[in-house]
């Protein structure tokens, strides 16, 4: 029988060797130091000879082996072949409801936005895998999904929760496509949940209130990437993630996805599919006052990946966190149920049709919404883009005509 001072002492040499224990258990020593325990029987008795894997020495000691080939043992006197045992539970192990759900993310997350596949992450962990530690994807039944679900409800997060079930519907798709289940339990919560309130972003819509927005952004006094940022928000309405995580290279002429009409100067802003809510990529024509934004930030982050850069703390580069734009308009005094950063968007779709009186659809594109044809087909990114160049000129000059005190007369016709 081997000691622990036996083995402590044995040396590599030019092949691998042996020394045994007793019972069909042995220690390995490769050419490279590595200290391997197998355990050598026969299943059935009297059958092939086979080997199975107990770990490395020292991370399995003596006294940890010989309890794994007694428990190996065991498992052969009850006619269990030890190895198919185990690879059974390998396989079961991959069939968990967390396994399948890490390999699903694994998938989609060169689909999403930056941030998002790690949101879906931190929410699977918190309000999911505790209550399925160890569960089979096949084995968990509607009820218990609803009780996981209502425990993101008690604590008043039912946006959450309705969230929630798609993802979950989304990871029994994936295990049913790759035939791991059979049915989809989150599709039977459908009417489970409490109601959803619709979510409306607040915004400012009165033209003498956008114009005192504007003087307020004006005379900002924090951060100058922060009120560059508000700037174009006004001027270009993007969704706010879009806006922070801006990279200079889709502003520059001639980059990897730079889109430009050959019959103008006119200079447009390309986002790109991935960073985009609808994955389609949009085009935004900047107006005068736009550009001029861009080229006061160009003075002050040209060197960085991103146009509007996060403070520098030692761990990369960052763009503005999601919050710095709504907590400057709470410094200028707009609360949360007056304006938000995403409320530029509401704020130019109703301005722009009732006030300069722009077509519906032409918003719709700009805004970078679905919008398709008489045959259900969606239109592309360069859709109406003579149109909306006009358009987002208009409207940046709205928007300045207002911060100076003028009265906006609605033009007559469609743009």
């Amino acid at each position: 029988m081997l000691t622990d001072i036996q083995i402590r002492a044995m040396k590599a040499r030019s092949k691998p060797y042996r020394l045994f224990d007793g019972g069909g258990l042995y220690l390995e020593v490769s050419p490279t130091g590595g200290k391997y325990w197998r355990l050598k029987y026969r299943f059935p008795k009297g059958g092939t000879e086979k080997r199975l894997s107990l770990g490395v020495y020292p991370t399995v000691s003596l006294k940890e082996a010989r309890e794994k080939r007694a428990a190996a043992k065991g498992q052969i006197t009850a006619g269990i072949d030890p190895s198919a045992a185990r690879k059974a539970k390998k396989a079961a192990d991959q069939e968990t409801v967390e396994a399948i759900a890490h390999e699903w993310l694994s998938k989609q997350s060169p689909l999403w936005g930056p941030g998002y596949a790690q949101k879906v992450n931190v929410l699977l962990g918190r309000d999911v895998f505790p209550w399925v530690v160890g569960r089979r994807i096949g084995e968990v039944s509607a009820p218990e999904l609803l009780s996981v679900l209502r425990r993101v409800e008690a604590k008043g997060h039912v946006p959450v929760a309705h969230r929630l079930r798609s993802v979950l519907g989304q990871i029994w798709r994936y295990a049913i496509a790759t035939g791991r289940a059979e049915r989809n339990p989150a599709k039977d919560l459908e009417g489970a949940l409490a109601p959803m309130k619709t979510k409306h972003y607040a915004a400012i819509t009165d033209p003498k209130d956008v114009g005192a927005l504007m003087r307020a952004i004006d005379g900002y006094q924090g951060s100058f990437v922060v009120q560059c940022a508000l700037k174009l928000a006004a001027y270009t309405f993007v969704r706010p993630g879009e806006l922070r995580g801006a990279e200079w290279w889709e502003m520059q002429p001639g980059g990897p996805h730079y889109y430009q009409d050959p019959k103008t100067l006119w200079v447009d802003w390309y986002i790109p599919a991935e960073r985009m809510k609808m994955k389609a990529p949009h085009i935004v024509p900047l107006s005068r006052q736009a550009c001029a934004v861009i080229q006061d930030m160009e003075l002050v982050t040209h060197a960085s990946r991103y146009v509007f850069q996060g403070p520098y703390h030692g761990r990369g580069e960052y763009p503005i966190s999601e919050n710095s734009m709504n907590c400057a308009l709470r410094a200028m005094g707009y609360g949360k149920d007056r304006m938000t950063g995403h409320g530029f968007r509401a704020m130019a779709r109703t301005l722009l049709d009732e006030v300069l009186g722009v077509r519906p659809d032409i918003i719709e594109h700009q805004l970078a919404h679905t919008v398709r044809d008489p045959l259900g087909r969606a239109y592309n990114r360069t859709t109406h883009l003579a149109e909306r160049r006009r358009m987002m000129q208009a409207w940046a000059d709205c928007l300045d005509g207002l911060k100076n005190g003028a009265e906006v007369v609605p033009i007559r016709g469609r743009a």
